[in-house]
């Protein structure tokens, strides 16, 4: 397979075959105990021993099954490969463990998340959760689904009556500023939740169980394998201004939705602060 051009269903069904293994490990290595805690950016940014040998296996099943593309993990450090997208232009951007610090206190919402990118699209993605075995996955212009059955998104047309979730950055004064766009954007909706994971967020988001999501400072592997799904789903994803979803800001939202929530954010200078 190393060098070909797979289709989309051949790349999904690899990265629904990886993150099942790799979810089984961090479960099992979980029930064993934490351990080999350090931390990354802050002192509450926290990797386990976990984090790392969940990557390493599923890098390992990858390159078992497409030897030549390329890896962007989240403990990997950066891409690998033979070229920014391996021979055949495929790029593999994987979070082992989503959640981290859910995964640390035994909280059930931690999940594996796996894109596929062509050429620099995502076309593939799958999220896991762990603790439960929910299984989002989108294939891009094929629709997205949980457990076979299509998901379509929030019809919510008022943003006073949607459920928001959204999320927190590490270092405390970014957390303040975010705090502080929430603190005048809840007026405007009609609740919040917080669970500590993008990518589950922005499945539970693409199947309606929130209406809309938002959050600054994700990663390219917070957001892939999510993005993907909640696209396929009916959700415009995208910054603010134009801007695609980055980590100044990614914001996903039914259509009628989008606007009202997107100025709200400009206005709270959302991309803003540290």
């Amino acid at each position: 397979m190393d060098g070909t051009r797979p289709g989309r269903d051949e790349l999904l069904e690899i990265a629904v075959e990886v993150a099942r293994q790799a979810a089984d490990t961090a479960r099992r290595m979980r029930a064993d105990g934490v351990s080999g805690i350090s931390t990354k950016s802050t002192a509450t940014d926290v990797v386990t021993a976990a984090d790392r040998a969940v990557e390493r296996e599923a890098v390992a099943t990858l390159r078992a099954a497409r030897p030549g593309d390329a890896v962007l993990g989240e403990e990997y450090g950066g891409a690998d490969g033979t070229g920014p997208g391996g021979d055949a232009g495929v790029r593999w951007i994987l979070d082992p463990i989503d959640g981290t610090v859910n995964y640390l206190y035994g909280l059930p919402h931690y999940a594996v998340s796996l894109a596929a990118e062509v050429d620099g699209e995502v076309v593939a993605g799958v999220v896991r959760n762990a603790v439960t075995g929910d299984e989002w996955t989108a294939i891009r212009g094929g629709g997205a689904y949980r457990a076979g059955e299509r998901l379509r998104s929030s019809t919510e047309t008022d943003l006073g009556k949607a459920l928001v979730a959204t999320g927190f950055g590490y270092d405390p004064a970014r957390r303040a500023h975010q705090a502080g766009v929430l603190a005048e954007l809840i007026p405007h909706v009609r609740d919040i939740r917080r669970f500590g994971v993008a990518s589950i967020d922005l499945c539970l988001a693409a199947e309606g169980s929130v209406d809309v999501y938002y959050e600054k400072g994700l990663n390219l592997w917070d957001h892939a394998a999510g993005g993907l799904i909640a696209t396929e789903s009916g959700l415009r994803v995208d910054g603010l201004a134009g801007a695609g979803p980055g980590p100044d800001l990614v914001i996903a939202a039914p259509p009628a939705l989008f606007g009202p929530l997107h100025d709200h954010l400009a206005r709270l200078d959302a991309a803003g602060g540290p």
